[in-house]
């Protein structure tokens, strides 16, 4: 009897997120599965056929680091993912879910780092949040109509604030009680039994709370000493999962306690994954020091990886709102004051701006932002004549010294002053090398996060162009095989979790790409609604390059239309265990 198909796809070329060599072939799909690949597929058994001649044929993108959390609540669909041929995202990054913590905390430990307003994400935790361990969100997860498909790691913040209390896991004082201890590992272990990818830590204090009761401390997995880890870390060994951490930049040697955990001379490596590699402006060592750690982590029988964007750092600021500030002294100073004739009253007192000069033109101390007003451009202002230049020239122009001039134009127009920079990853030649460095995973897009300072929606897209453009310049930087497969196949693997991949029997994640697309401009920023948060983002639109989207073999995304998902047989995604859970 001839097999009935849902679709075929029809003479694209056809990548399997292997890595294998691409070929000419038909792709058809049944019952949310491949079910065959190959040329010329009996098309008359299909429902549809879609003519993919002259186009791609790939698995669908995974995002592992996004900051997803609260927005899929509202808009589980996340559409401004899946519309750029992503499939797949991972929540619950830099020690932040919301899971364990009572519903106010889990806001506070978030809006903050994470740049989105607080008096959003409250009013949806408090409408939706109904759980308080990994088992009930889990619940909650599959009544949703997902878009993507979902992976969680457990938060750490999250975990602790949830046993001790936002106060108590923000005290340096307080160590959690053995019991407490013993809760955090068996809430641990239940999310790992349940299919949660691992545990994700932070120890960079640049991130503050928000909310009244603990403003500005770090975030309470800052304050854990590293034997409370050590502990969670046996159990993510135990299930062979994943510690993905962010290290103090504050304190470069910290980084020997995550790259200690990963080696496995004998006991089992523990799969750690790091933010971030970065070819910093800032810091020239940055780049050359990791991958240096990284190598020798990995002789050492670890199995490790950095987190690496694929692209320029780009960063938007509205005045000082822009998290580059929390990194030194000055800067937090003023982020630390929420209002602002408070703030305006600090910024005119010539005290505090001998000690921004100072910390201005401190090279010596730990820093991502380069602290170079001539690097930063103005893009909007009540003042048109500032509109296009840097505060550098503009200081100059005035004969001022650059710190005052921002400070005064900071106290003049505040939030309303927008400007841009590039903090890292700035050089294509040094980029390019990056990529192809073995011990990373394409990742970092922060994906509903800093939603007026960054957009890195497309980022699988910058990445697939800088290869080609490499391939049509006659100095490829690696095969269009294996780049697909970087941002597919192997973070799945790697995660262990079922994706990335579409040979028969696969689920039907997968898409189809005009390459010609590409040539387009990618890095131009666009502003677009949230759905239902009532605020405006920045997006990336870039339409005429990923034409389809199928999710679980349902059409997510057509001609740059992402179809509606309502009730739950009308989402696409879904929770996605690790390890065979």
């Amino acid at each position: 009897m001839a097999q009935h198909y849902d679709f075929v796809i029809r003479g694209g070329r056809y990548f399997d997120g292997t890595g294998a060599p691409a070929t000419d072939s038909d792709v058809a799909v049944k019952d949310g599965r491949v079910a065959a690949v190959g040329p010329a597929l009996d098309a008359d058994a299909a429902d549809r056929v879609i003519d993919a001649h002259g186009k791609w044929v790939l698995p669908g993108f995974l995002d592992t680091h996004t900051h997803y959390d609260a927005e899929l609540l509202v808009a589980p669909s996340l559409s401004e993912s899946v519309r750029h041929g992503v499939t797949t995202v991972l929540v619950g990054s830099c020690s932040l879910s919301m899971i364990c913590a009572d519903t106010e905390d889990a806001s506070d430990i978030f809006t903050r780092v994470e740049t989105v307003p607080r008096e959003k994400v409250l009013p949806i935790l408090e409408a939706k949040k109904t759980w308080r361990t990994p088992a009930q969100w889990l619940e909650h997860i599959h009544s949703l109509p997902l878009g993507p498909n979902l992976i969680s790691l457990l938060g750490h913040s999250d975990l602790r604030t949830g046993v001790m209390g936002l106060e108590r896991a923000t005290d340096r004082r307080t160590r959690p009680s053995e019991q407490e201890q013993k809760t955090m590992e068996a809430l641990l272990e239940e999310a790992l039994k349940l299919g949660f990818a691992g545990l994700s830590t932070m120890c960079l204090k640049f991130d503050k709370v928000d909310g009244d009761r603990a403003w500005s401390k770090t975030l309470p997995s800052t304050y854990a000493r590293w034997s409370e880890v050590r502990r969670l870390n046996r159990l993510l060994r135990r299930y062979d999962r994943v510690h993905q951490g962010a290290p103090n930049a504050a304190n470069p040697l910290q980084i020997f306690q995550y790259l200690g955990e990963a080696v496995g001379l004998l006991r089992t490596p523990l799969k750690t994954t790091l933010i971030s590699m970065l070819d910093l402006k800032g810091n020239a060592t940055v780049r050359p020091m990791a991958m240096l750690s990284a190598r020798v982590t990995n002789w050492l029988n670890g199995d490790f990886r950095w987190q690496l964007l694929p692209t320029a750092f780009s960063v938007y600021a509205d005045g000082m709102d822009v998290v580059l500030f929390e990194e030194f002294g000055a800067g937090e100073m003023a982020l630390d004051l929420k209002d602002q004739i408070e703030r305006n009253e600090l910024l005119q007192d010539p005290a505090y701006r001998r000690l921004f000069r100072k910390n201005y033109g401190d090279k010596l101390s730990p820093r991502v932002w380069q602290r170079d007003f001539a690097d930063a451009v103005v893009l909007d202002c009540p003042d048109p004549a500032l509109v296009g230049r840097d505060f550098a020239s503009l200081a100059a122009e005035r004969g001022v010294h650059v710190v005052d001039f921002f400070l005064d134009a900071m106290i003049e127009h505040g939030r309303k002053l927008r400007w841009f920079t590039v903090i890292g990853n700035h050089d294509q030649e040094r980029l390019k090398r990056m990529v192809c460095f073995p011990h990373t995973l394409l990742t970092f897009s922060d994906a509903g996060a800093h939603i007026r300072n960054m957009a890195f929606y497309n980022m699988p897209l910058r990445f697939l162009k800088l290869v080609l453009q490499a391939q049509r310049q006659g100095e490829p930087v690696m095969p269009m095989e294996k780049a697909i497969w970087r941002l597919t196949g192997e973070q799945a693997d790697w995660l262990g979790v079922e994706a990335g991949k579409i040979r028969p029997g696969d689920r039907a994640d997968l898409m189809i790409l005009d390459p010609a697309g590409l040539d387009q401009e990618l890095e131009q920023p666009q502003w677009a609604e949230m759905e239902n948060f009532g605020l405006q983002r920045m997006v990336n639109r870039n339409p005429g390059i990923v034409e389809a989207v199928w999710i679980n073999g349902k059409l997510a995304m057509e001609n740059d239309r992402v179809m509606p998902a309502l009730g739950r047989e009308a989402g696409f995604g879904r929770f996605l265990p690790a390890g065979g859970a």
